[in-house]
């Protein structure tokens, strides 16, 4: 099982008191062992790093957050009727989902951007990063999905994510990637009803590998625990609202409810 990691108390978080926590946990005491987790949610940035080094408008695009994840798995989870992380802060804070440690994790150049602000961090910086955001995320994911299986059948957990509709100047055709690495429990099932959808492009690990580099959520949460899981990217173009947004959270809530029942997924104990 996961176990927490102790976040030593010797350097001050980056929030202030007024400031929103470092993620919001939706519907924590439900019947329903599913979990779904959105790592990209928001744009916001501490008050401390304001725009680190950047301008209003490189907050609006991929490099800030993953545009429309919030609200596809907002939706999503209120259909399921089940437990939802929205993460609270800029992956150019930090990623949530990378391991620390790695390159991207407090990205000093990202979509060809530099961001000033994460340039030359000491160890300290880096640390204080980690413990205000980091840790508190990952934490309370541990005690949620331990929470969940105390009572219930296995956890399952699902990873909302989005792509943006070109890369380096590249179209993509995909209008959704289901990610996955060893568990093929969700992913193989889901593939194939949504391969019957006849007007949609779907991607098999697809536009990104989820082995290369495997991502911290997956990995830590759900592989080494061996929980039922699957990552979910949907382009961005065809969630950049709300009315489209629930339209997929929709057609995923349909397609992921039948592989649940097929594989006898989300029996509660």
């Amino acid at each position: 099982m996961d176990s927490l990691i102790e976040i030593p108390d010797t350097l001050p978080s980056l929030l202030e008191v007024d400031e929103a926590p470092p993620f919001e946990l939706i519907l924590p005491r439900t019947t329903s062992p599913l979990l779904i987790l959105c790592d990209h949610a928001r744009k916001t940035t501490p008050r401390c790093l304001g725009l680190m080094g950047l301008v209003q408008s490189d907050f609006e695009k991929h490099i800030a957050y993953d545009i429309g994840g919030e609200d596809v798995a907002r939706e999503l989870a209120r259909l399921f009727d089940c437990s939802l992380f929205i993460a609270g802060y800029s992956r150019l804070v930090i990623d949530l989902n990378r391991h620390p440690g790695d390159g991207s994790s407090i990205p000093e150049v990202s979509g060809d951007i530099e961001v000033p602000a994460n340039r030359g961090l000491s160890p300290e910086e880096i640390t204080r990063r980690a413990n205000t955001f980091f840790w508190p995320y990952h934490n309370a994911v541990t005690e949620q999905l331990q929470r969940l299986g105390e009572n219930m059948a296995m956890p399952v957990v699902v990873s909302i994510h989005s792509f943006t509709p070109e890369y380096r100047g590249h179209a993509r055709p995909w209008h959704v990637g289901v990610l996955w690495d060893q568990d093929q429990r969700i992913s193989q099932p889901l593939l194939e009803r949504l391969r019957s959808e006849p007007d949609l492009c779907i991607g098999d690990n697809e536009p990104y590998h989820a082995r290369n580099p495997l991502g911290f959520t997956m990995d830590v949460h759900c592989e080494r625990n061996g929980y039922p899981h699957v990552l979910l990217e949907i382009r961005q173009d065809l969630i950049n609202d709300k009315e489209k947004a629930h339209y997929w959270a929709s057609l995923l809530h349909r397609h992921l409810s039948g592989v649940f029942e097929q594989e006898g997924l989300l029996a509660q104990a």
